[in-house]
């Protein structure tokens, strides 16, 4: 399996993930802002495109999850509860995804949505917004579905896989090093917790400094209802 992030600017990434025996492709939480830019990649290197793939239902961007199944046929897949539309794969806890030839294996750990899904391949871990690199800790909880308990109890699911898997998060700042679980169990300061009120403390302390979420009201509606709205914004 080869493994990239296709984003060239901002804090959210997209990872293309190719099964290298049968040239199938997945793009794990791709941005609307640069769908044009993975559609040539996929051009450009042959590859067809079998999965979109959101780890949880964002609030801070537009997917382009449902405009890639429209434009292609692909798979959108999500976890089986999720409230967004157009989803054409639900999946459920445990269940192995096959890219090809390439295992994907689905771990649902509700706290920063009820949604959420981590994705373990055999060599990267998927975290989505539930984990972030080293003192980024972990996502917010305080947004729509958002639950700080469910978060704190998911992250046992983290005790039971393997230190060696190389974390790739959803969000980071730009120029940020992946790192392994185990590099993350010594570095990130929620790992080492050992109480829900020290986590509860951490989580209210960091989301107050961070402000409300400039994009919601405008990404959280079109992921919801899968319907690209007709001015985004941002991108005029």
């Amino acid at each position: 399996m080869s493994f990239e992030q296709l984003n060239q600017s901002g804090w959210a990434k997209t990872y293309l993930l190719v099964d290298s025996e049968t040239q199938v492709a997945a793009l794990v939480d791709p941005v609307y802002d640069f769908m044009d830019e993975y559609l040539s990649v996929l051009e450009a290197r042959g590859l067809t495109l079998q999965y979109t793939i959101a780890t949880h239902t964002h609030a801070d961007h537009i997917s382009a999850c449902y405009s890639l199944r429209d434009l292609t046929g692909c798979e959108y897949v999500m976890w089986k509860d999720t409230a967004c539309l157009n989803v054409s794969y639900y999946l459920k806890e445990g269940e192995v995804l096959m890219l090809g030839t390439t295992p994907l294996k689905i771990h649902h750990v509700p706290g920063h949505t009820n949604d959420h899904v981590l994705i373990e391949t055999p060599t990267h871990l998927l975290t989505g917004d539930f984990l972030f690199t080293g003192k980024g800790g972990v996502g917010r909880d305080d947004l729509p579905s958002g639950r700080l308990s469910s978060h704190w109890d998911s992250l046992k699911i983290l005790g039971t896989l393997d230190g060696e898997l190389l974390v790739c998060t959803g969000h980071d700042p730009p120029g940020t090093a992946m790192e392994t679980l185990n590099w993350n169990r010594t570095n990130n300061p929620v790992l080492s917790m050992t109480s829900f009120e020290e986590f509860k403390a951490w989580q209210i302390k960091v989301t107050s400094g961070l402000g409300s979420v400039s994009k919601i009201k405008t990404a959280l509606p079109a992921n919801l209802l899968a319907e690209i709205p007709d001015v985004i914004p941002w991108m005029e």
